[in-house]
C-alpha cells in the first residue's frame, strides 16, 4: 500500500503538482517501512530538499549503521550541503569487504581533491584500482587527477585504458589524450586524437591547440589551415596570430607571416612578443625601418623587454648608429635589466665611438659568458690588438685558432704576436 502512495506522489510531482505530492509523502510517512523511507529520502534529495533527506537518512542509519547504500546516500547529501567533514567521516567507516567500498573511495577521492589534497585523493583511487583493476571509471578519475596536477605523461596510460570503454562513458576522451600528448611534446601522437575530438564536436580551444600542436610537429600547412579556421570562428582570438605568423614563416611565406602578425596587433596592440616577431620577419625582408618601428613600440610597452632591446641594438650596430646602441642599453640597465649581450654590444659601440676605456670594461665583463663564442673572441682579440695589449690578445687568438684551426688569417696574426 505504501508503495502505491509513493508512486501517486511521484506522479503528481512529475506532472508539476509538487506541493500536493509532497503533502502525500508527509501525511503517510509514519506508515512507511524502511525501504519506503529510503525512497522518500531520495525523492527529497532530487528535489533539493536536502535537510529533509538528511534527517530521514540519519534516522535509517541509526538502525542500520553498516548499510552501504545509506552511508553513500547520506554522504552525497552531506556533500551537497557543503558538509564535507561529515561526509568524509561517514565514508572512511565503510569496510573494505562491503559492497559500497569502491564507490566510497571514489567519493572520498573527489572530496580530498576538492580540498587540494591531491596525493591523498590519488591514493584513494589507487586503492580502488587495486580492488577493481579494470574499472574504467577509476582509470578515468586517475587520468583526471594527474591532468589537474600537470602530470600529463602519467595521465596518458589511464586515459588509454578507458578507450575500449568509450561507448559506455560519455567523456571527451580524445580531447584529453590530445592535450596530454601535446603537453608532453609527443606532437605527432596528438594529431589523430585532435582529429577525432573535433569530428565529435567543434571546440575553438581544441582547434587552436590542434594548430599549435601541428606547428610544433612541423606540419606547417596543417597549422596554417587550423589556425585560420580559428580566426574564421573568432577574429579576436588573439593567441592564434603569433603561431599563425610562425607557421607562415616556416613555409617561407614572409609577407603572409608579417601580415598575420600585423592582424594580431590590430586585435591586441600590446602584444609585445608579436611585435618582436613581426620585427624579425621585417628584418628578413630587409625592411629595417619597419622592424625598428615595431621594436620601439615593444619597448614602449615594456621598457625592460630584453629581447626587443637586443634586437633593436643589432639594427643600430648594423646601421652604425653607435650612440643609439649606448642610449638604448643604458636605458634598459636603468630598469635593472641585465644580460651578457648588453656588455658585448656596449663594448663594440664604445669601441666605435672611441670610448676605449668603457669598451675594455664591457669586453672584460662579457668574456665570462662568451669565452667560447668565436664571434665575441674575434671582436675582443682585435680590440686588444689595436689597444696594444699584445699578450692578452695572443691568448684570445690562440683560443680562436683552437675553434677554427683552418683560418690562415688568425694563424698569421698569432705568428706575428709570437715573434
Amino acid at each position: 500500500m505504501s508503495h502505491q502512495v509513493i508512486e501517486k506522489a511521484l506522479t503528481l510531482i512529475d506532472n508539476g503538482d509538487v506541493e500536493q505530492g509532497l503533502n502525500i509523502l508527509r501525511d503517510n510517512q509514519s506508515a512507511f517501512n524502511e525501504e519506503d523511507l529510503f525512497h522518500t529520502a531520495q525523492i527529497y534529495q532530487q528535489l533539493g530538499m536536502l535537510e529533509e533527506s538528511k534527517e530521514l537518512l540519519k534516522g535509517l542509519l541509526y538502525h542500520y549503521p553498516n548499510e552501504p547504500d545509506l552511508i553513500l546516500s547520506l554522504a552525497e547529501v552531506y556533500i551537497d550541503l557543503d558538509e564535507e567533514d561529515e561526509a568524509m567521516a561517514l565514508l572512511e567507516n565503510i569496510e573494505e569487504e562491503e559492497e559500497g567500498y569502491i564507490q566510497g573511495l571514489l567519493l572520498l577521492a573527489d572530496l580530498y581533491q576538492a580540498q587540494g589534497l591531491y596525493e591523498v585523493s590519488e591514493n584513494k583511487l589507487l586503492m580502488a584500482k587495486k580492488i577493481s583493476p579494470s574499472e574504467p571509471i577509476i582509470d578515468l578519475a586517475l587520468g583526471e587527477i594527474n591532468l589537474s596536477q600537470g602530470d600529463y605523461k602519467k595521465a596518458i596510460p589511464y586515459y588509454k585504458a578507458v578507450v575500449p570503454h568509450r561507448k559506455e562513458i560519455e567523456f571527451d576522451l580524445e580531447e584529453r589524450l590530445a592535450e596530454c600528448y601535446s603537453a608532453t611534446g609527443q606532437f605527432e601522437e596528438a594529431i589523430p586524437y585532435f582529429d577525432t575530438a573535433l569530428q565529435k564536436e567543434l571546440k575553438i580551444d581544441v582547434l587552436f591547440q590542434y594548430g599549435f600542436t601541428a606547428l610544433q610537429a612541423g606540419y606547417y600547412k596543417t597549422a596554417i589551415e587550423k589556425l585560420n579556421e580559428v580566426k574564421q570562428l573568432d577574429y579576436e582570438y588573439s593567441s592564434l596570430y603569433l603561431y599563425l605568423a610562425k607557421a607562415y614563416e616556416q613555409e617561407g611565406l614572409l609577407q603572409e607571416s608579417l601580415g598575420a602578425a600585423k592582424e594580431g596587433l590590430v586585435v591586441n596592440e600590446y602584444n609585445k612578443e608579436l611585435q618582436v616577431f613581426a620585427a624579425k620577419v621585417a628584418l628578413k625582408q630587409n625592411n629595417t625601418n619597419e622592424a625598428e618601428k615595431l621594436l620601439r613600440e615593444a619597448i614602449a610597452i615594456d621598457p625592460g623587454y630584453i629581447e626587443a632591446a637586443i634586437t633593436l641594438t643589432k639594427i643600430f650596430l648594423q646601421e652604425e648608429q653607435y650612440e643609439d646602441v649606448v642610449d638604448c642599453l643604458q636605458e634598459l640597465i636603468k630598469f635593472g635589466e641585465t644580460d651578457p649581450q648588453f656588455d658585448w654590444d656596449l663594448a663594440v659601440a664604445n669601441q666605435k665611438l672611441e670610448n676605449y676605456s668603457d669598451a675594455l670594461n664591457h669586453y672584460r665583463q662579457a668574456y665570462t659568458s662568451f669565452k667560447d663564442d668565436s664571434g665575441f673572441l674575434y671582436d675582443y682579440a682585435y680590440f686588444l690588438l689595436e689597444e696594444g695589449k699584445r699578450e692578452e690578445a695572443k691568448v684570445l687568438f690562440e683560443k680562436l685558432i683552437q675553434l677554427d684551426p683552418t683560418n690562415m688569417e688568425l694563424q698569421d696574426v698569432y705568428t706575428n704576436l709570437d715573434e
